[in-house]
């Protein structure tokens, strides 16, 4: 019976691992511990979900320091908070890199409107961001739709002379990505205030770029041509306006008075704000991006105080959990994203001169809705290295990696050949808000805003590990 018994087991195990499943989990070594990424994921989530501090730095920042536009006193006082908030998670390495910024003041403005012999009606607007104004008198003129390029291109010489021109076209709502939505309607020729003016036109109002259906005007930053003769007003108006004003312009003559003192005053600088933690192996970079400025009449809660908050918090957890990391992780909060983009070609030229080797860039800009994914702007080589990571990141909602464009702040630094990637939210509300007074704090929610914070940190562990 003892050759019988011994003999059984020898041909047993001999079976058993001749199978390639099931097989034995080898036991966990302090070192294989270390990289089990589904283990590391969730200590992320873990730490994130129950002491993240995003959200109550997102308080602080739309409530407290409030509007931050370029070149005023509340741009400064965002820079003041965020180096407080760096210094108080243990950030040591904190500095100012001063980049250009132009010096405009909306100032006063108005648009009124009067039909045939009706009386002037008072309609919500606001300026393109550096437009030029009006000198604070009254600029009025016939108002003409024009909704296509097209149409524009039909009319003859001089029938645009001394016309406003109005543009009511929406974003297209059967495109499903708002965001491309967005960049297709506000790459029109129709919205080129040098384009109008060309014309002979002597002012131009838009149909704000949004998916709401309210009231409220939507800025948008205006760009004029150096060959521009003569650089015209532009504004926005809301959506229930424009709608209103292209049925009333179908019965009859409209006239349009508009009064804006806002001016440009030259330039001066504003500083992007770094803060790192210094790679333990080399001095590679993980850069991650987002704005701190906003425009002057809101909070700028989702454009892009809430890629700040989520920045600061991906710094903070990793310093909490006593992440070990290979690279060094940078954050870039920007200067003048809204009304220029200085900050981020100041940065991609520092990089430049300082031949610095950034490994990897994600920047953060859609609001701090729920996360659905990355978007990458790199080789197919780097991307197929992704697409591997996916599964890690299935369980916490992240799953679309198909996208392929970065155009937020670290855009500049796809010109030096750095892999891009851009945190992909759920967007279907963020055109309601965006650049308008309705950016507020409580559009914000909290546990969507963590969520983010969550995928970036995962995202930034994967790239410091693997590349």
């Amino acid at each position: 019976m003892k050759k019988i018994f011994i003999i059984i087991p020898l041909f047993l195990g001999g079976f058993l691992f001749s199978q390639k499943k099931p097989q034995k989990k080898p036991l966990k070594t302090a070192a294989t511990a270390k990289f089990n990424y589904p283990d590391e994921f969730k200590k992320i989530s873990d730490e994130i979900m129950t002491n993240g501090t995003a959200y109550e730095n997102l308080g602080e920042l739309t409530k407290g320091v409030g509007s931050r536009f370029s070149a005023t006193p509340g741009y400064a006082k965002a820079v003041e908070w965020a180096e407080k908030k760096f210094k108080a998670i243990g950030i040591e390495m904190i500095w100012r890199q001063e980049a250009k910024a132009p010096v405009w003041i909306r100032g006063r403005e108005s648009l009124q409107i009067k039909a045939a012999n009706g009386d002037w009606k008072n309609i919500r607007m606001l300026s393109f961001g550096n437009s030029e104004g009006t000198g604070g008198k009254d600029l009025t003129g016939e108002i003409v739709l024009i909704n296509s390029t097209s149409e524009l291109n039909a009319l003859s010489v001089g029938q645009l002379k001394d016309k406003i021109v109005f543009v009511n076209v929406p974003m297209d709502p059967r495109i499903i990505n708002t965001s491309d939505s967005y960049l297709l309607t506000a790459k029109s020729k129709l919205i080129s205030a040098s384009v109008i003016a060309k014309t002979g036109a002597k002012a131009l109002i838009i149909r704000s770029l949004t998916t709401a259906t309210d009231d409220t005007p939507h800025a948008k930053m205006i760009y004029y041509e150096p060959d521009d003769k003569v650089k015209i007003p532009a504004l926005s108006i809301g959506v229930k306006s424009a709608e209103e004003l292209e049925k009333l312009l179908k019965k009859q003559k409209v006239t349009a008075k508009i009064n804006m003192t806002a001016e440009s005053k030259g330039e001066t600088t504003n500083p992007n704000i770094i803060a790192e933690i210094p790679g333990k192996k080399d001095s590679k970079v993980i850069v991650l991006g987002a704005q701190l400025d906003s425009w002057d009449f809101g909070e700028g809660a989702i454009d892009d105080g809430t890629g700040v908050a989520q920045c600061i918090e991906v710094l903070r957890t990793l310093k909490a959990l006593g992440y070990e990391n290979n690279h060094t992780i940078r954050v870039v909060l920007y200067a003048n994203s809204e009304n220029g983009g200085q900050g981020r070609e100041m940065y991609a030229a520092y990089v430049k001169k300082k031949d610095e080797k950034h490994v990897f860039a994600l920047g953060t800009d859609a609001g701090g809705y729920s996360p659905r994914g990355f978007s990458l702007d790199m080789s197919p080589q780097r991307r197929r290295q992704v697409f591997e990571w996916k599964h890690y990141f299935l369980p916490y909602g992240v799953y679309d990696f198909d996208q392929t464009d970065a155009i937020q702040d670290i855009s500049p630094l796809k010109k030096l050949d750095i892999p891009l990637a851009e945190l992909v939210v759920d967007t279907q509300r963020y055109f309601d808000y965006h650049h308008s007074v309705e950016d507020t704090f409580d559009k914000v929610n909290k546990r969507e805003l963590l969520l983010g914070a969550v995928a970036m940190t995962q995202m930034v562990l994967m790239i410091d590990k693997n590349w």
